[in-house]
C-alpha cells in the first residue's frame, strides 16, 4: 500500500502507524493524558517519549484555549 501511494519505505511496520497516530494527536493539541488513553499506554512516560522525540516543539499550554476559541467551535 505504501508503494502504491509513492512512499518509499523498505518495510511498513505497525509501530510506524502507531507512532504516526500518537504524534498526529499531539500535534493537534490533544492532551498527553488523552493520547495516553487512546494509545493504551499504561505508563505516561511511554507517551511522553513520543512527545519528546518530535522535532517540532509543543505550543505553550495557553495557546490551546486561544486556538480553540479562535476556531469558533
Amino acid at each position: 500500500m505504501a508503494q502504491t501511494e509513492g512512499i518509499r519505505i523498505s518495510r511498513m511496520q505497525p509501530h510506524m502507524l502507531r507512532h504516526t497516530f500518537v504524534t498526529t494527536m499531539l500535534d493537534a493539541g490533544v492532551s498527553l493524558r488523552d493520547v495516553q488513553t487512546a494509545a493504551r499506554h499504561a505508563d505516561p512516560r511511554t507517551t511522553m517519549r513520543y512527545d519528546q522525540a518530535r522535532k517540532k516543539p509543543r505550543p505553550a499550554p495557553n495557546y490551546i484555549p486561544a486556538a480553540y476559541t479562535a476556531s469558533g467551535t
